[in-house]
């Protein structure tokens, strides 16, 4: 009998570590570490110093509400309200542990075994990985050459077990900003099919425009098919102290809130704190931030240039990620080992985020780029564009 846990595969990141074992860098040659998207550095100084104050406070060390406390819930109905222009309440607001656990707690009140979720590919890892084990078929909805999903291919894909559509924007692994159409698209079939549209904005923060990505918060009844998604890890550099977030009807939250109370009781409460912190006083913290990401995406666009000379191809490019086609005969999953030992770089085959059986898994890298300085991310093209391999012979 399989278990829960054997239904799916082994971590890629830690998988990725692996391959280092072993290996040497020299010093005039490290390592280039792209495969993971975390923020490296901890939060900035004046939330430290908030976090420093709130230790002191006994509720930081104590359980709270099981769906989170209420200012942040509040604070974050506001912000979500102002920024997409519609109406959310704060029982509309509920606090997760981290962004995976509120997708989590979504599917497992959303779904049971055998039911569907659409999930156009290349997909994030972890959100199939729980698809797995929860006994929930994540049906592949290809995207095109711009990996852009389509919402007339998805409504091929929807059977009476179907419950949601799931997609990830800005995405995680290709780096691509869904259009506003899209989106809106994907909304109406959902609402016409009596489905969940869920939609995980972790990388908000670091699109590349400033404006609501869409209008489906002003939408009559959005949280009739409307789920949204969100992380504080990414945009205060909480990673470590888990608070994520959940956007949709009160009556799911309140289904949410038996996950939650299972799983991790509460979202921890310094965390919470923290994460208030930031909403209320680190707008221009964050505005400087996205900058940055920014100024690295332009980086790696700019020293790309040597590697399309020799038939690589930048697909995708955005918040933290970039989603490369390599030129070479060998596929993405033996090569990404083999540039470990050959380049000093470790990135991931897009092997990681695609169905087995799907071909274009072998023929792609992501690249986390979010924690590389213009230097590196030059470097890194650099070292990739002197690679001498076979190449892919053409059909």
């Amino acid at each position: 009998m399989t278990t829960r846990t054997e239904a799916t595969f082994f971590p890629p990141i830690p998988e990725a570590q692996r391959w280092l074992q072993g290996v040497e860098f020299p010093a005039d040659r490290p390592l280039l570490n792209l495969a993971q998207a975390a923020p490296a550095d901890p939060p900035p100084p004046a939330m430290r110093r908030a976090m420093a104050e709130l230790i002191e406070v006994p509720s930081s060390h104590l359980y709270g509400p099981v769906l989170g406390h209420g200012d942040l819930r509040a604070a974050l109905a506001e912000d979500w309200a102002r920024h997409y222009g519609g109406t959310v309440e704060a029982a509309q607001v509920g606090i997760t542990a981290g962004c995976n656990q509120a997708f989590a707690a979504t599917l497992s009140a959303l779904t049971t075994e055998g039911d569907e979720v659409i999930v156009p590919t290349p997909w994030y890892f972890n959100h199939k990985m729980w698809m797995d084990m929860s006994g929930v078929v994540a049906v592949p909805l290809p995207t095109d050459d711009t990996l852009i999903p389509d919402p007339e291919a998805a409504r091929a894909l929807i059977t009476p077990r179907t419950k949601a559509i799931s997609i990830v924007t800005p995405n995680n692994p290709a780096g691509v900003e869904y259009p506003a159409e899209t989106l809106s698209a994907l909304f109406d079939l959902c609402r016409e099919t009596g489905i969940r549209l869920i939609v995980d904005e972790t990388y908000r923060d670091f699109a590349t425009h400033t404006g609501a990505p869409h209008d489906l918060l002003a939408r009559p009844d959005w949280a009739d098919t409307l789920i949204q998604l969100y992380s504080f890890s990414k945009a205060y550099r909480l990673t470590g102290h888990r608070v994520g977030a959940v956007i949709g009807d009160a009556e799911l939250l309140h289904q949410i809130e038996k996950f939650q109370d299972t799983v991790a009781i509460c979202a921890p409460s310094l965390g919470q704190k923290a994460a208030l912190h930031g909403l209320q006083t680190l707008a221009q913290w964050k505005a400087e931030q996205r900058d940055e990401i920014l100024a690295r995406r332009a980086a790696l666009a700019e020293a790309f240039a040597p590697l399309e000379v020799k038939g690589w191809r930048l697909k995708g490019l955005g918040a933290y990620f970039a989603y490369v086609e390599h030129p070479f005969a060998m596929g993405a999953a033996d090569l990404a080992p083999l540039l470990v030992r050959e380049a000093g770089v470790l990135i991931l085959p897009a092997t990681m985020f695609t169905p087995p059986e799907d071909p274009s898994g072998d023929r792609h890298f992501r690249i986390a780029f979010a924690n590389a300085g213009a230097e590196s991310l030059r470097a890194l093209c650099t070292r990739l564009a002197a690679l001498d391999l076979p190449p892919l012979q053409p059909l």
